[in-house]
């Protein structure tokens, strides 16, 4: 699995966290454990750090690879209000809201339109909505909105998409749905259904509403001087990010943080080659007051 998943930005995480001996870290977003191995292997604090994954399978592997690692299996807005209550605090904090590659390239959870498998995208498979459920229930009038709002897609192109899926249902499978996409779309750099299941995904896990109640509490999970790092994958994510970092530190003295990239640090040429999907991965890091 380890081979499947290559951590985004590695270096550049290593290197604005600058983990050191016995400091603890809290990963929001875990997923197979690349950016944990190596900050763990430095910190050696592997019983005070934790580890947060709503994803089962990505918890499984995490059990085998970090045996005395707190593990928590949510999402990880509700696990920042756990971790709240019980008063944690901790040097280290990283939120990758990127889809893990083993999600991707698992053609039975249905989020890549490269491997054809059941319309599914759940990140968490207990929870009840699906991409079927939206694919094949939602009104054409929603499915516009979605792919609006969530894929960015022009509202001519969205309202015309939402019309076809509406008119051609039901639609099974990932490769269908792409594939009519595919039908009513000009080929350019990238495939002509990524936004419209970009837009999919976020709405069946509630990505962005998510983030947007997380990042206000994130500060108070941070010791003095603690860092806090946050990789976006699209531009309706860094916004909420670079917002939210503007506001809260935007007090002066009284401001919980303090931005350290002013603008978004992106992957080099080198990591590019062995990681396409680093293109469109963003860093922003923050330290506590």
């Amino acid at each position: 699995m380890e081979k499947l998943h290559i951590p985004v930005l590695l270096s550049e995480v290593l290197a604005s966290l600058a983990p050191k001996p016995k400091e603890t870290y809290l990963d929001l977003t875990a997923g197979y454990g690349g950016h944990a191995s190596k900050i763990l292997d430095v910190t050696q604090q592997f019983k005070d750090s934790v580890l947060v994954d709503r994803d089962s399978f990505a918890i499984n592997h995490l059990k085998a690879k970090f045996p005395q690692t707190e593990l928590i299996n949510m999402d990880f807005y509700s696990a920042v209000l756990q971790l709240l209550q019980c008063g944690r605090t901790f040097d280290m904090i990283l939120a990758d809201f990127g889809v893990s590659s083993p999600q991707l390239d698992q053609a039975e959870r249905g989020f890549s339109f490269k491997n054809d498998g059941p319309l599914d995208m759940r990140m968490d498979q207990r929870q009840q909505l699906t991409a079927n459920d939206i694919v094949n229930k939602y009104s054409e009038r929603d499915l516009a909105e979605i792919f609006t709002h969530y894929g960015e897609e022009p509202t001519g192109r969205a309202k015309m998409l939402a019309r076809e899926i509406v008119t051609h249902r039901p639609i099974a499978t990932t490769k269908e749905l792409a594939d009519l996409i595919a039908k009513k779309s000009k080929y350019s750099h990238t495939h002509p259904a990524t936004q419209v299941f970009q837009a999919i995904r976020i709405a069946v896990n509630g990505e962005l509403e998510e983030i947007e109640k997380t990042l206000p509490l994130l500060p108070k999970l941070l010791n003095k001087n603690g860092r806090l790092a946050i990789i976006t994958f699209h531009s309706l994510e860094d916004r909420l990010v670079k917002d939210f970092f503007k506001e809260a530190s935007s007090y002066g003295e009284e401001s919980e943080i303090t931005v350290i990239t002013k603008k978004p640090i992106v992957a080099e040429k080198m990591e590019l080659v062995i990681n396409p999907r680093a293109r469109s991965a963003k860093l922003r890091v923050a330290v506590r007051n």
